[in-house]
């Protein structure tokens, strides 16, 4: 049984559901996944965590749980580069050599085996899925600065109740009891994080193609304002605000990057897309490691201007401290800008995010993980619509109660356990089929593969203690339901083959 449990999907099998005429649509070009990239990387890291990471976060008691990293966030930009560019090394040869739409999931069930491989997708919830809430929620809250003066909607109906509850803020914490109550409780909901989630699920709804195409619009306008950001606040440094550097040492550096590690999550989405890539062997790499890069350097640059315009002390309270920067410097219109900016980008990587999690539900409905209906294809439109939709509900439902800072740190912790398994992957396929073609390979792959590894696992070590037993709990859910249907149900164990994917139906004229 034991050795049953580490059985390895052949990666011949994987290729031949990659290339299933009644599968997903190949659409998507190297440009499209830069972008896709650029999309899902820059959004609610860069304008809703990096604040904290910069002076640290405290509780509702007012008691310390992180230091910050202070003006040296530049460090901890550096610090997560190297770890998410070995690892997306790694995932760039995987994803050439398997271009399958379950990511890291497949990826593990071709090299470590298919207990390892539940864990994993069961663990990308965390990163895509659960992510997206707290994406959304930083949404909201741009989406309220923006607003703020024009339209002021009241305050229950843009805060969610656990956002109220966890919050050190005295007049965030009482609005519990001046909300609206029905039966006792307080009706304290997030509305404009529910509907950006819903929106974004019927765009997805409608086909790869058009998702991409709003996804390259929603980036280009997402760079544009970086930029603007980027010169005006050149024009209002203060070099006072970089003394010190490091305020807390290297404690602060480390803390700061597990929490802006949010930043970086969201690059190996584009491996989800293999199966709607054309060229995919050439095209993959090229988005992956691409797209990270441009990412990092627009990281250095803003995470440099923003810790010197205002000081960082003053960031942690900011739930949008890229306007806050700016108003703080009087640069009132120019933060209404960076406002709409980030709304705009917020939503692409909202759309990159949904668009990645039920592809990985697709995938592992194909192999009998997950029930036979979530592999169901739209008859016009060729995407996974049920997963779509279950997915929208989940996110939106969430959003709409939830606190974006718990939801950071779970997600972080789940995202980077994913990372080092896909280091430690690459590696255990160059021993097991050493000759199977790869159009990338990653170079010195011992080397990289164990330190990409070792690096996400210190940076998993900054996270806090609770995030740890929250994941712990997560796994362990997870275990349970693969004992009470993924392991009975898996193709693989049954020697069936994969599910196959039904052939859209006939569309009606």
């Amino acid at each position: 049984m034991i050795r049953s449990l580490f059985a390895r999907k052949p990666i011949a099998a994987l290729l031949a559901e990659g290339e299933n005429p009644n599968g997903l649509r190949r659409a998507l070009g190297s440009g499209d996944l830069i972008m896709l990239a650029i999309g899902a990387v820059i959004g609610a890291g860069i304008f809703g965590s990096i604040g904290s990471a910069a002076a640290g976060q405290v509780d509702a008691a007012g008691n310390v749980v992180r230091v910050g990293a202070g003006p040296a966030l530049v460090l901890s930009f550096l610090l997560l580069g190297a770890a998410c560019g070995l690892a997306g090394l790694c995932y760039a040869e995987l994803a050439s050599m398997i271009p399958q739409a379950g990511s890291a999931y497949a990826y593990s069930y071709a090299t470590l085996g298919e207990l390892v491989a539940w864990i994993i997708g069961w663990d990308l919830i965390l990163e895509y899925a659960v992510g997206n809430v707290a994406v959304a929620i930083s949404w909201g809250d741009y989406f309220k600065s923006l607003l703020s003066g024009w339209v002021d909607m009241p305050v229950w109906l843009t805060t969610g109740y656990r956002t109220a509850l966890l919050s050190s803020n005295p007049q965030v914490h009482g609005l519990i009891d001046s909300a609206p109550h029905i039966a006792g409780i307080p009706i304290l909901i997030n509305v404009p994080a529910f509907a950006i989630v819903a929106l974004i699920t019927w765009l997805l709804l409608l086909g790869v193609r058009e998702s991409a195409r709003a996804n390259n619009i929603m980036v280009a306008i997402k760079l544009l304002v970086l930029g603007l950001f980027i010169i005006m606040g050149l024009q209002h440094i203060n070099t006072a605000n970089y003394h010190p550097f490091a305020p807390n040492g290297f404690k602060g550096i480390h803390q700061g990057a597990a929490i802006v590690f949010f930043a970086y999550i969201g690059f190996d989405a584009i491996s989800t897309a293999a199966e709607e890539t054309k060229n995919p062997q050439r095209n993959l790499p090229i988005g992956i490691l691409g797209g990270l890069a441009i990412c990092t350097v627009i990281y250095i640059v803003i995470g440099a201007v923003l810790t010197g315009m205002v000081p960082s002390k003053d960031l942690g309270t900011a739930a949008d401290p890229l306007a806050y920067a700016l108003n703080a410097t009087g640069m009132t219109s120019i933060a209404k800008i960076v406002a709409l900016g980030a709304v705009v980008s917020m939503a692409a990587v909202l759309l990159v995010f949904q668009y990645g999690q039920p592809r990985i539900f697709f995938a592992m409905a194909r192999d009998g993980l997950l029930p036979h209906w979530a592999s169901r294809l739209h008859g016009k439109y060729r995407t996974p619509y049920v997963t779509t939709i279950l997915t929208g509900v989940f996110v939106a439902l969430w959003s709409l109660i939830g606190d974006a800072g718990e939801t950071y740190d779970l997600t972080n912790i789940g995202t980077l356990f994913a990372f080092a398994l896909v280091c430690i992957g690459v590696i255990v396929l160059r021993y097991t089929d050493p000759m199977r073609p790869r159009p990338f390979r990653v170079p010195f792959v011992q080397v990289v593969g164990i330190i990409g590894a070792l690096l996400c696992v210190f940076v998993m070590r900054g996270l806090p203690r609770l995030a740890w037993v929250r994941f712990g709990w997560w796994l362990v859910i997870g275990l349970a339901l693969y004992v009470l249907y993924g392991y009975r149900n898996s193709t693989l164990r049954r020697g069936s083959g994969p599910v196959p994917v039904e052939p859209p139906p006939p569309i009606a004229r």
